[in-house]
């Protein structure tokens, strides 16, 4: 898992391989090996990231609701989503083919002497 979500990581954010192995280490410490956490149990400034990997389709979360002494309680939970992540560790692979007509075109469109 660690090896695709530095991959989704670095293709997603368009990161340094570094960068996205450096933040893959923070995310999964937060886990702890676990495949959902509460979310009650992580602090402000990792919540923030999980919330911008979520935005990204990276991270789920999950709402529960349930009945605690007579008081419903909602509790929600952080996953990995490993479709998505998967999805997106291999999209520079089915771009790549192509890629370098891409970098010759907007060569061209930042220099309109070139067309």
């Amino acid at each position: 898992m660690k090896r695709l979500f530095v991959k989704a990581l670095k293709n997603k954010f368009n990161m340094a391989k570094e960068d996205a192995i450096e933040l893959a280490k923070t995310v999964e410490g937060i886990f702890n090996g676990e495949e959902e956490i509460e979310d009650m149990t992580i602090d402000k400034y990792a919540r923030s990231l999980f919330y911008e990997l979520q935005r990204e389709r990276l991270l789920k979360l999950r709402r529960d609701e349930h009945k605690e002494q007579g008081k419903y309680v909602r509790k929600y939970y952080w996953s990995f989503n490993n479709d998505t992540i998967k999805e997106v560790a291999y999209e520079k692979c089915k771009e790549g083919k192509y890629q370098i007509y891409q970098k010759n075109t907007e060569k061209r469109m930042d220099n309109p002497h070139l067309l």
